[in-house]
């Protein structure tokens, strides 16, 4: 088992201790609430990822083979996906997120409890990421 699936693994079990919808909503909304804040000067158009319905910036950078995220989004359940998706793959190399399979995402519910908009955003999301990891690969 590899680093994202083990976060995955860890993610599934938060989500377990909750028998509701409103309340995994709730601990959606705490991640977002606790999620580092972006600095600023990253809240560029460049960083915005389009098919979300709304903004999320989000900024990659390289450092020592390992890829890291930081986000922002100006919706609080957004900004807990953003924050869940970061604590799952962020810290990991290039191949890792190029090839991690991200079942913790159905395994919590989340992709049929999503409306459409914020279900095309979550996947435009875990794209982005994807396709900034593929170019960081180029650099190794």
């Amino acid at each position: 088992m590899n680093i994202i699936e083990e976060r995955g693994n860890q993610i599934v079990e938060e989500f377990s201790v909750f028998d509701d919808w409103l309340e995994k909503y709730n601990y959606l909304i705490e991640m977002g609430k606790d999620m580092p804040l972006i600095d600023s000067k990253y809240k560029i158009k460049d960083n915005l990822i389009t098919g979300c319905q709304s903004n999320v910036w989000l900024h990659p950078e390289f450092k020592n083979g390992k890829v890291y995220f930081y986000a922002d989004s100006d919706a609080v359940i957004t900004k807990g996906i953003i924050n869940m998706l970061i604590r799952a793959l962020s810290d990991a190399t290039p191949d890792e997120i190029i090839n991690a399979d991200l079942g913790f995402i159905d395994e919590i519910g989340l992709s049929e409890h999503l409306s459409p908009t914020r279900s095309n955003g979550l996947v435009s999301m875990i794209k982005q990421m994807k396709l900034y990891a593929m170019v960081f690969k180029t650099k190794t």
